[in-house]
């Protein structure tokens, strides 16, 4: 099974990026898994969980995604809806992103591999000190310590790379030293642009509109999926 994981805009459709395609290990009520995208060798069919981003989620937008899938040939095995609160509570969009989110909402800074030299080359402070000091969290715990929601976490962390006191260890992995009103040392934070990318889909009262789909893989290969029908 062939697991693909990417964003997209529906060929035709005004806006961008607005639809998307999920990997993410979850079953819905109706017995769909959110985020499987596969290819079936077997059968010749590949299957997809293609969802609504909650900005564009709208009769008219579900509309127009049903009508282009179909119009595609796609079958429309089943949708629904997810509440950004089902999203908040089980990490589905953390899944989602997980390359980046593991970082900052799902493991903790003990279970990450740290360049340590670089760490303290940029920080001047050895690793294992920074950490028994318990100035080092992730984005999801330095929310909570800071007393800041995701936006107000977003404005530090700006200011922080603005101030020179990121650094970034690999793809999608950045650590900042985030100043602490009324206290001489920092905090050091993991990740902390993704809290505002997740509040997207878990601020209250949004939700995701998703459809699980199916085509003859001959017909329809998955590169033209997501180049053509997606776009």
């Amino acid at each position: 099974m062939n697991v693909f994981r990417f964003g997209a805009r529906l060929a035709g459709a005004t806006g961008a990026g607005f639809v998307a395609v999920a990997a993410v290990n979850y079953k819905t009520e109706s017995g769909f898994s959110f985020g499987t995208a596969a290819a079936d060798s077997s059968l010749k069919k590949n299957t997809a969980f293609v969802f609504i981003k909650p900005h564009a989620v709208t009769e008219q937008t579900k509309q127009l995604v049903q009508q282009g899938l179909q119009d595609k040939g796609i079958k429309i095995l089943g949708s629904g809806k997810l509440t950004a609160e089902e999203i908040d509570s089980k990490k589905l969009i953390d899944q989602h992103y997980y390359a980046i989110a593991s970082k900052a909402t799902i493991l903790k800074p003990n279970q990450l591999n740290i360049p340590e030299e670089k760490f303290k080359g940029k920080f001047g402070l050895d690793w294992q000190t920074a950490l028994n000091s318990g100035r080092v969290l992730n984005a999801m715990d330095g929310c909570k310590a800071l007393g800041v929601d995701a936006d107000g976490l977003d404005k530090l962390w700006a200011k922080a790379k603005k101030e020179g006191n990121l650094i970034k260890f690999g793809g999608g992995f950045y650590c900042g030293a985030i100043d602490v009103p009324g206290e001489k040392e920092p905090l050091y934070i993991f990740n902390g642009f993704f809290m505002s990318m997740r509040s997207k889909f878990t601020a209250p009262g949004t939700s995701i509109y998703y459809y699980v789909v199916e085509w003859d893989a001959d017909k329809l290969p998955w590169e033209d999926f997501r180049g053509k029908v997606l776009g």
